[in-house]
């Protein structure tokens, strides 16, 4: 006599939309070894570095896993909080008051996990957590609001690799990019006004995370993206063109990158007499090593050494009230269709029909 193994799917249980919030990652803690597990999920993923295979593990397993991890791992431990890594301590919030708002705004059940493209917890770990919750419609939305294959694309490898897995695949959508959300831009222009309210810097400049020049060239649009964030907020803020600029920063390798670069526009207005600049990086939905070390502390001693007096950097948006609204009302938007109508899985009549089809499938099991 045969028997069947439990399904992850259970016949008898109610469904729900499931929101997977997905960001980069973080090491689990600040050590070599945790960087070196994380960096090297991190800079073998082939979206994230486009060289050919063979010689990048060489140039990888060769070269920089063996110095990176003890560097990359002292500028952590500069951030590390009592509740690790900041990344991850604001992507749960960020997970569990994105939840209170839908909760509150929509009718239907809907279930909130957060995955990490590298690292734990993983993307994977996330979508087993909405299946097991009876996730049969997935909403994915990684928190890139530009986007770039290296980001966004990567983001919706893991997630298609895991569904593969899946007997019992849920419908999916996948939101790609927000650059022009009216509710992502306000919140953005709201929050950089209260940071630069009474002594605002004589430059706002708007630093996101770079890429190679050659992405650009291949299509990618994250440049033109954030140079349109950029302008419509500070177009919001009501700025001069030349009261504020884009640059962008973490430049790795030889190769030509997306141009300016941060630290050397700082360097240029300082030594051109601008004497206090405000930064703000809008491409980071949750503050991390990069805006935590790189742009608030790097780039201060960068812009006050050559010459800069003020420097302050405008933290990211974070699990503001603002943010997490804007992130619903992006959500409601994508999901039109599916949370009106998710009421009808609480139903009496289906979980009946539900637990007599599985009654059905036990039975013939047992039999087979």
């Amino acid at each position: 006599m045969k028997s069947i193994a439990t399904p992850a799917f259970a016949h008898d249980r109610p469904a729900c939309t499931g929101i997977l919030l997905a960001n980069l990652g973080t090491p689990d803690a600040p050590t070599p070894q945790a960087l070196r597990r994380y960096l090297a999920e991190f800079l073998w993923d082939s979206r994230v570095v486009e060289i050919p295979r063979l010689l990048w593990w060489l140039i990888l397993h060769g070269i920089i896993l063996r110095i990176r991890p003890a560097r990359s791992a002292r500028k952590y431990a500069t951030i590390w909080t009592a509740d690790g890594s900041p990344l991850l301590a604001i992507s749960r919030r960020q997970a569990t008051a994105l939840a209170k708002v839908l909760a509150a705004r929509c009718p239907g059940p809907v279930r909130v996990a957060l995955g990490m493209r590298y690292g734990n917890p993983s993307i994977a770990s996330a979508l087993a957590e909405l299946q097991a919750a009876g996730a049969e419609r997935l909403l994915v939305l990684p928190l890139y609001p530009q986007y770039s294959a290296a980001t966004t694309a990567s983001a919706f490898d893991a997630v298609t690799a895991e569904l593969r897995t899946w007997r019992w695949l849920p419908e999916l959508r996948f939101i790609a990019q927000y650059p022009d959300d009216p509710g992502y831009l306000d919140a953005l222009a709201t929050h950089i006004r209260a940071g630069r309210a009474g002594q605002p810097g004589d430059r706002l400049l708007f630093s996101f995370h770079g890429l190679p020049k050659r992405n650009l060239l291949a299509g990618d649009p994250y440049y033109c993206q954030c140079h349109k964030t950029a302008r419509l907020v500070a177009e919001r803020l009501e700025l001069a063109p030349q009261q504020w600029g884009v640059a962008f920063q973490s430049r790795f390798g030889r190769a030509e990158w997306l141009q300016p670069y941060t630290s050397t526009l700082l360097t240029d207005w300082a030594k051109t007499g601008v004497k206090s600049v405000d930064v703000v990086c809008p491409g980071f939905a949750a503050d991390c090593l990069e805006t935590l070390e790189e742009i608030a502390l790097e780039n201060r001693q960068t812009f006050l050494d050559a010459g800069g007096e003020h420097y302050r950097y405008l933290p990211a948006l974070n699990d503001a009230a603002d943010h997490m609204a804007a992130l619903a009302a992006l959500i409601e938007r994508h999901a039109a269709g599916w949370l009106e109508f998710s009421p009808l899985y609480d139903s009496n009549t289906l979980t009946v029909e539900r637990t007599a089809r599985c009654d059905r499938a036990r039975a013939m099991g047992a039999t087979a």
